[in-house]
C-alpha cells in the first residue's frame, strides 16, 4: 500500500519545483505564517522645551529617514554627507548626471526626455516594503508598475539551442512540463509519506497535471503554453517542438526561469514615476535645510555625554557638537576616520564584507523590443551581462533606456575594464540577443560599485548563520553609550532594499526613544 505525503514533505516537493513564493503562498493560506506587515515607524516623544541635537553621517535611505522622523519630533538636526547628492545608492542616471566612479567619470548625455532614466541602483519596490509605501505616501512621490519577469522576453544560452535566444514562456513551459512529470511519478509510486486521502491525492494530482499540462498518462509531451512555431488567430497553429529535458539542464537560466516573481520579487512590484530618486529627494525636500554636501567626516569622539563630530567643508575643517549621532557610513570607510569607539566595536565593524555589482545602460534610439511584443521585463543570458532589461514606462515612445547588463553576483570582470570595453562588451553580447542590437543603441553608460566614489562597494554581505556572526550583528546593530548607532542596510539581516536601511533607522530610533522616555519620566 502507498504511502501518502504529509504536508511538510508537500510543501518542500512544492519548494523544490515551484520554488519559495509558492511555499509562501499556501503557508499564509493555512495560516502557518502571516500573511501581511504593517510599517516600523516608530512614534517618537514629541520634544516641548527640551532641546536636543543629532548629527546623522550620511544622506542615504537610513540617514534621511532618520533625520525626517526626529525633526518631526522636534530634535535639531544636522546632516553631513560626503557626496554630491543624497541617496547613496538609490541613484537615478539622467541627463547631465555625473556618474562617480573613481578613475571612471561620466556625464550622461542622453536627450534630456522625462521617460530616459535608469535607476543604477535600487530598480524595485515590492508591495510588501510597507515602510517604502509609508513615505512615499507621506511624502508625494507618485509610484507606477514594474515588470520584472515577462515571458515573451528571451533566454539566451550558448549550452542549448545553438546559442539561439527562445522566448521566456518556451523554457518555462518545457521546464514546468518535466518537473511536473517528476512530481507525478512520485505520487504514483508511492514515494511519499501520510496523509492526504485518496480524494485529496486527486485533486493534487490533477493540479500537478494542471501545473505541467501533462497528457491523460501523466507524460509531458509539449505545450502551447510555450507559444506557437507558427501561426496565429486565424490560420492554423503549429506547436513548438518540445525541448528535451536533457536540453534544459545545460540552460543557465533555469533557476532564473523557475524562481522569477519570488521572494522579494514575488509581490507586485513598483518605482517612482520619473526614476527611484524621487524617493530620497522627497526626504530632501522636506529637511533641505539640515543637510551639507560635500562635507567630509574626519573624527567621531564619543564623550560621556554626547558625540563630538568633525568635518572638512567648504575647504575648512568644522566641529559640530551633539546629543547623538546616527551613522551610515559604510562601515569600510570607518577604517580612515578617527574615532574612539569600543576595540571590540571597531573590530566587527571590519568583518562586514561588501558585495560588488556592475549595471550598465544604453539609450536606444528606438523601442526595437516593443517590435518584438517585449513591454517591459528582463531577458536573461548566460553571458557576463546577465541581464537586459526592458522599460515598461515611455511606451510608444520614440526612445528608451534599456539595462544592457546587471551582474550583481560578480561584477569585478567588468569593473577592471576600461570603460570602452564595458562598451564593447554589452554591446557584442546584446547581439547575441537582439542581432541589430549594436545598430540601435548609443551613449552607453556603465557604473562600477566596488568604485563609485563614497561607496566602494554594493550592498553588505551578511549570513548570520553562525553564533559568532549572530554576536558581531548584534553588537553592531546596539548603541554605543546611549548616544552612537550604526544604520543603513549593512546594519539588517536582508540588505540590498530601501527597506532594509529604513527599517535599521527605526530600530535605532525606538531605542533612542524609549531612553529619552525613561530619562523624561525619571526627571
Amino acid at each position: 500500500m502507498s504511502k501518502p505525503v504529509t504536508r511538510r514533505e508537500f510543501l518542500n516537493l512544492i519548494a523544490a519545483t515551484s520554488g519559495t513564493a509558492a511555499v509562501l503562498g499556501i503557508t499564509s493560506a493555512l495560516g502557518m505564517i502571516p500573511s501581511s506587515t504593517q510599517a516600523s515607524v516608530p512614534d517618537l516623544l514629541k520634544l516641548s522645551n527640551q532641546k536636543r541635537k543629532a548629527v546623522i553621517l550620511g544622506a542615504g535611505i537610513s540617514g534621511l529617514t532618520v533625520a525626517y522622523e526626529l525633526t518631526k519630533a522636534g530634535y535639531d538636526c544636522t546632516v553631513l554627507e560626503a557626496s554630491h547628492r543624497a541617496g547613496g545608492r538609490v541613484f537615478t542616471v539622467r541627463a547631465g548626471t555625473l556618474i562617480d566612479e573613481i578613475g571612471n567619470p561620466q556625464y550622461c548625455d542622453w536627450d534630456d526626455e522625462p521617460h530616459l532614466y535608469f535607476n543604477a541602483g535600487a530598480a524595485r519596490i515590492p508591495s510588501t516594503h510597507s515602510n517604502v509605501l509609508h513615505y512615499c505616501k507621506e511624502l508625494g512621490v507618485e509610484l507606477e508598475m514594474f515588470i520584472n519577469e515577462n515571458k515573451a522576453a528571451w533566454i539566451q544560452d550558448d549550452n542549448i539551442m545553438g546559442g539561439k535566444p527562445i522566448r521566456n514562456r518556451e523554457l518555462s513551459t518545457n521546464v514546468r512540463g518535466f518537473m511536473a512529470e517528476l512530481m507525478a511519478k512520485a505520487m504514483k509510486d508511492g514515494e511519499l509519506d501520510e496523509p492526504f486521502s485518496d480524494d485529496e491525492a486527486e485533486i493534487v494530482m490533477n493540479m500537478i497535471r494542471s501545473f505541467g499540462d501533462l497528457n491523460s498518462d501523466f507524460k509531458y509531451t509539449g505545450s502551447d503554453r510555450a507559444g506557437y512555431a507558427s501561426g496565429d488567430y486565424v490560420t492554423h497553429t503549429t506547436q513548438h517542438e518540445m525541448i528535451k529535458m536533457r536540453d534544459l539542464l545545460k540552460a543557465s537560466a533555469l533557476r532564473q526561469v523557475v524562481t522569477d516573481n519570488e521572494g522579494e520579487t514575488g509581490p507586485m512590484l513598483m518605482q517612482a514615476v520619473g526614476g527611484n530618486d524621487r524617493i530620497p529627494y522627497g526626504f530632501v525636500n522636506q529637511i533641505e535645510d539640515k543637510i551639507k554636501f560635500r562635507a567630509m567626516v574626519t573624527a567621531i569622539n564619543l564623550k560621556e555625554k554626547g558625540v563630538t563630530v568633525q568635518y572638512d567643508y567648504d575647504g575648512e575643517r568644522h566641529t559640530i557638537e551633539a546629543d547623538y549621532c546616527f551613522n551610515s557610513i559604510p562601515t569600510h570607510f570607518m577604517a580612515g576616520i578617527e574615532h574612539n569607539l569600543p576595540d571590540d566595536y571597531a573590530k566587527d565593524m571590519k568583518y562586514i564584507r561588501r558585495g560588488v555589482a556592475m549595471k550598465g545602460a544604453f539609450q536606444a534610439k528606438e523601442r526595437f523590443w516593443e517590435k518584438e511584443g517585449i513591454y517591459g521585463g528582463i531577458t536573461w543570458t548566460n553571458q557576463p551581462i546577465r541581464q537586459i532589461w526592458y522599460p515598461a514606462h515611455g511606451i510608444h515612445k520614440q526612445k528608451g533606456v534599456i539595462l544592457a547588463a546587471y551582474d550583481y553576483g560578480n561584477g569585478m570582470p567588468y569593473t577592471r575594464l576600461k570603460q570602452e570595453e564595458r562598451i564593447e562588451m554589452m554591446l557584442a553580447q546584446g547581439e547575441k540577443v537582439h542581432p541589430d542590437y549594436r545598430q540601435h543603441c548609443e551613449k552607453g553608460i556603465t557604473i562600477a560599485w566596488h568604485r563609485m566614489n563614497h561607496m566602494l562597494g554594493c550592498s553588505a554581505r551578511w549570513r548570520v548563520q553562525t553564533p559568532e556572526e549572530e554576536r558581531i550583528f548584534n553588537n553592531l546593530q546596539s548603541s554605543v553609550n546611549g548616544t552612537y548607532w550604526c544604520i543603513g542596510d549593512q546594519i539588517s539581516h536582508h540588505t540590498a532594499w530601501m527597506e532594509s536601511a529604513m527599517q535599521s533607522a527605526h530600530f535605532a530610533l525606538a531605542d533612542l526613544d524609549q531612553r529619552v522616555r525613561a530619562e523624561v519620566a525619571n526627571a
